[in-house]
């Protein structure tokens, strides 16, 4: 139909209309004599089940595990070629606002592997902002399972947003004892209280250098990937509506995102 009518109407207007992406359209009135045609449908399929937030590494990923031996070179070309674009990366919030309290050595050293649960923890905040309203996201991933294993959201950014989330993911997790817990070097990790709670738990805290992002790397690429993947994939109308989304999309993590460690 898009095809009879983009004689008459611009192809711009009728894929609105129909509420059909392009690539979609020209997947679908491509020569079907292409040797990559039913790989592109594929393509194009897993591009758009996921909302645009799988790029080329994850769909490779997914089509290798459907049992398509298919180089990644490939996948970008195809991907350029059906004009599939992943979301992009978001820049990262800053907690620092000086030596509140005293801070920790670096214990983990970018050790991320663990071999099993509750051994070592990473945690750290984010914003998340829309329209110039901004709330802020405090989360604990587990290393050994790269599960976000507790999380809040406030709209202010102060010790009770990462008290409330450590002691969340206490109760849930119970025994603690013994386990690293990582951050940087924000003033709500440095604070007496959060020491307090580290102690009475038997948890050991360990702090990366101040302007080294790379040390808390796991926790800090599941804030961008969860930026990147929510805030341009939806046609988002409010602050609450883009909150929902974010705690749909950390449950869709916990539970089917394809993860490339």
């Amino acid at each position: 139909v898009i095809g009879e009518l983009r004689q008459t109407f611009p192809l711009k207007f009728l894929l609105s209309y129909f509420n059909m992406p392009s690539s979609t359209f020209y997947a679908a009135i491509k020569p079907h004599d292409d040797k990559y045609s039913k790989l592109e449908d594929r393509i194009t399929q897993i591009f758009h089940e996921h909302k645009g937030r799988y790029g080329v590494r994850r769909i490779t990923a997914q089509l290798r595990n459907e049992g398509v031996l298919i180089n990644h070179k490939t996948v970008y070309r195809l991907m350029i070629k059906l004009r599939l674009k992943s979301v992009q990366r978001q820049v990262k919030y800053r907690s620092y606002k000086g030596t509140v309290g005293k801070v920790a050595p670096n214990i983990l050293q970018r050790n991320f592997y663990a071999d099993k649960e509750n051994q070592k923890w990473t945690t750290d905040i984010t914003y998340l902002i829309h329209n110039g309203n901004r709330m802020y996201l405090s989360s604990i991933m587990d290393l050994n399972t790269r599960n976000i294993i507790a999380y809040k959201i406030s709209k202010t950014i102060d010790n009770k947003l990462v008290m409330d989330t450590l002691n969340e993911a206490i109760r849930k997790q119970k025994d603690v004892h013994g386990l690293i817990i990582h951050s940087d070097q924000g003033f709500q990790y440095t604070s007496n209280e959060y020491k307090a709670i580290c102690e009475a738990n038997g948890i050991i805290i360990s702090m990366s250098p101040k302007g080294s992002p790379v040390d808390n790397s796991p926790i800090e690429s599941f804030h961008s990937n969860l930026k990147r993947e929510t805030l341009r994939s939806y046609n988002i109308t409010s602050l609450k509506e883009y909150v929902d989304i974010v705690k749909e999309w950390i449950l869709f993590y916990n539970t089917n995102r394809i993860r490339l460690n």
